[in-house]
């Protein structure tokens, strides 16, 4: 049975860093995406970072390209998202997601994993972010 367990949230100023944390159990492979996920009080849930074990390649949203950072640990099966530079409207719960027949995009050449929240076929419980102006 697949978890996601994610950690890391709390509340912060704007400009600050958090760093998110998605240990996952049950789900090995070589091949797979995992992403970040946010859903705001009101409004729909939107891809944040995903990230393609295949070919190692990250991809991200337009919001917080060059501020927010999807790594992977192998070893440990866990998953991190550095937020910097963070705004107030990054304020929303962050979920962790993963899934093995997720639609790839083609980003600065390279292949990678799609932000469609629906083709993520784990989820876990989510952490909240807040930011402060």
């Amino acid at each position: 049975q697949v978890q996601l367990v994610e950690s890391g949230g709390g509340s912060v100023q704007a400009g600050g860093s958090l760093r998110l944390s998605c240990a996952s159990s049950g789900y090995t492979g070589s091949d797979n995406c995992m992403g970040w996920f946010r859903q705001a009080p009101g409004k729909e849930r939107e891809g944040v970072a995903t990230f393609y074990s295949g070919r190692l390649t990250s991809y991200y949203a337009d919001s917080v390209k060059g501020r927010f950072t999807i790594s992977r640990d192998g070893a440990k099966n866990t998953v991190y998202l550095q937020m910097n530079s963070l705004k107030p409207e990054d304020t929303a719960v962050y979920y962790c997601a993963a899934g093995d027949r997720v639609k790839m995009v083609v980003t600065n050449g390279a292949i990678a994993c799609g932000m469609g929240p629906h083709e993520y076929n784990y989820w876990g419980q989510g952490t909240q972010v807040t930011v402060s102006s």
